[in-house]
């Protein structure tokens, strides 16, 4: 399992850190420049596979946490409303990308069941055939995601009646599904791997919005954080045998742990520190880039698979062009990475106004 993105709505530096002074820049940057980064490093690990992208960067918990943030932000304001809008903003993108996905798969002797409704609202594993699989398969944190959402009025209440134990806590399902009980073998077990291995970082951003990072003791998160990048390492690489691997994704109770530790440094330096890479709008492209990659952040990840499987054919259209076979690296990943990208793009400019449309903004083929 793998990516990043949807809760993707704009962080308004003055609203991420309750104890932090109004400034004129509208948007923190640190998260924005965070969820750009996970983007960037999610399309890597699926062009070229790199076990060690988990440890150096865990993207998933990254993003995990930072929706955790705006959701206990957002749900300052009436819960139904807060949920109809986060389902407003998640479902016509998804639709939208899952027309073209159902109909290629339908075109390629697919015969779905009535859980075909998973492509309505993704609160299981949408189903699918194995030829489109390598497009659906990063559905998991979409409806991951999704779960977080109807669940966090819930969890928020129970978060802010016992900040520390409650944070502490988050961390008990996984363990007790490695090692008690590994749920049911069907989609809700999926949904219960998942929602567990993340729970931590979602309730993270909880406590990152209620300043609770920002009261605690220096020395207890760097030890608290240490521990459990040194617990979830040692997890992964001492289990290889069991998973082939020390690929986090193919762990998740190192992954769990792993991106606790390094997601919890990530909130407290920035609660701590007042970190809101405001420097950054001094790199006009740079900051535009930003810009780009969170507005359409939700495209970027729907598509980004679909578009490393264009490349691949499209790149052997090239050998037959002897100009291209001689001065191009058609043989490298690299080339087929950047050409990903390059596609992406496209995807970006042709479907992220659905985004506009989905956030009631008016559409626009870059934001």
């Amino acid at each position: 399992m793998q990516p990043a993105a949807p809760g993707t709505e704009a962080t308004d530096a003055k609203d991420t850190d309750p104890n932090q002074r109004p400034k004129l820049l509208a948007r923190d940057r640190y998260f924005d420049t965070l969820r750009a980064v996970a983007l960037i490093r999610v399309v890597t690990y699926h062009t070229f596979g790199w076990a060690w992208c988990g440890m150096v960067f865990p993207s998933m918990g990254i993003m995990f946490g930072l929706a955790g943030t705006l959701m206990a932000k957002s749900l300052e304001r009436p819960a139904v409303k807060v949920v109809k809008s986060r389902l407003r903003r998640l479902l016509p993108p998804f639709w939208f990308w899952g027309f073209f996905v159902v109909l290629a798969m339908l075109i390629h002797d697919w015969l779905p069941g009535w859980q075909i409704v998973y492509w309505i609202v993704p609160l299981g594993d949408p189903p699918g055939n194995a030829w489109g699989e390598q497009a659906w398969e990063i559905l998991w944190y979409l409806r991951t995601y999704l779960w977080f959402v109807l669940l966090s009025p819930a969890l928020l209440w129970i978060f802010r009646k016992a900040p520390v134990p409650v944070l502490l806590g988050s961390l008990a399902p996984i363990l007790v599904l490695n090692f008690a009980w590994s749920g049911p073998d069907n989609r809700f077990g999926s949904a219960l791997w998942d929602l567990s291995t993340y729970l931590f970082c979602w309730i993270l951003g909880f406590a990152h919005r209620d300043g609770v990072l920002q009261r605690m003791k220096p020395a207890l998160v760097v030890v608290g954080s240490l521990a459990a990048l040194g617990y979830g390492g040692w997890y992964a690489f001492s289990h290889q045998a069991d998973f082939g691997t020390y690929d986090l994704d193919e762990n998740p109770l190192a992954q769990a742990f792993w991106s606790a530790g390094f997601v919890l440094l990530l909130m407290w330096a920035k609660a701590y520190f007042k970190i809101d890479f405001a420097w950054l709008t001094r790199f006009k492209k740079l900051d535009r880039t930003v810009t780009v990659f969170n507005a359409r952040a939700v495209t970027i990840y729907l598509w980004h698979e679909i578009a490393l499987i264009l490349a691949v054919p499209l790149i052997d259209r090239m050998w037959d062009v002897p100009a291209f076979e001689k001065w191009l690296p058609l043989d490298s990943q690299w080339f087929m990475f950047g050409v990903g990208w390059i596609l992406i793009a496209v995807f970006v400019l042709l479907c992220g106004w659905v985004e506009d449309v989905a956030g009631k903004k008016k559409p626009k083929l870059l934001p």
